[in-house]
């Protein structure tokens, strides 16, 4: 479905993501981790198009999008909900979820095409708003919510545009610990579909335990542990990365 191939970015003479090839498949989550400045948003940022590659490729079900930007990249089916919101602010929470419901659907961007009503995309969008747990702030400005509101909402437009690939980073950051099943629930309902591919940032070690079939680790731009949980998690390479230890060998501990 997705991979990338010895993928780098370079910023000056420092390699932010170095070399990295990762395969992901779906029906899958896949957690990204590594500690502070590891270059796990960086990764994120060059697979969904809003940085551009120093060398070496991504390609989605074999084409190579490594050229394409982020907005083409999204109407390939990649689907990504940022570290920080990416919201419009001045728009009302319903309105911020119709218009990825409106651009999901193809309405206004072919008039000669058979569209839907209005009233459905309100109806859609209520019912993605419903899922996070926002339907009763459908019309609150989504500058005036919350960060954990605004972070839901993120969650609800991204659903709206029905992405075959879920990237999520650190989807629960800035919420209380009651808002942060909603999210979670979300995210393990998307993969008990079975047909969608979940790529996820997170530094919530349980989060990851939970949720996880594979784990990926980024140490100083490189890839250096792939694998089940378990043996992730309790690798000494892991370990070494986490705990500012001497830097880890290679991919296989």
């Amino acid at each position: 479905m997705l991979a990338t191939e010895d993928l780098t970015i370079r910023f000056g003479g420092h390699a932010a993501v170095d070399g990295v090839s990762c395969a992901f498949q779906p029906g899958t989550l896949t957690s990204i981790v590594g500690p502070n400045g590891a270059g796990k948003t960086t990764y994120f940022n060059l697979i969904s198009g809003q940085l551009a590659a120093t060398s070496g490729k991504v390609r989605l079900n074999g084409e190579d999008i490594t050229g394409y930007a982020a907005p083409r990249r999204s109407r390939l089916g990649l689907g990504r909900a940022f570290q920080l919101t990416n919201l419009f602010p001045n728009l009302s929470a319903l309105e911020n979820v119709r218009l990825a419901v409106q651009v999901k659907s193809g309405k206004g961007l072919d008039l000669f095409s058979r569209t839907l009503g209005h009233r459905e995309l309100i109806d859609r969008a209520m019912t993605h708003l419903a899922a996070v747990s926002l339907a009763e702030r459908a019309q609150a400005i989504a500058a005036t919510l919350p960060h954990g509101d605004q972070r839901k909402l993120e969650v609800a437009i991204l659903l709206a545009l029905e992405p075959d690939i879920f990237m999520f980073d650190e989807p629960t950051a800035g919420m209380s610990i009651d808002e942060v099943p909603t999210v979670l629930d979300i995210i393990a309902a998307i993969k008990a579909r079975g047909d969608k591919t979940i790529l996820l940032v997170e530094h919530k070690m349980d989060v990851v335990r939970s949720l996880s079939d594979r784990i990926v680790v980024l140490h100083q731009g490189k890839l250096v542990a792939d694998g089940k949980p378990a043996e992730v998690i309790n690798s000494d390479i892991v370990r070494e990365a986490y705990l500012g230890g001497a830097a880890p060998r290679d991919a296989h501990g």
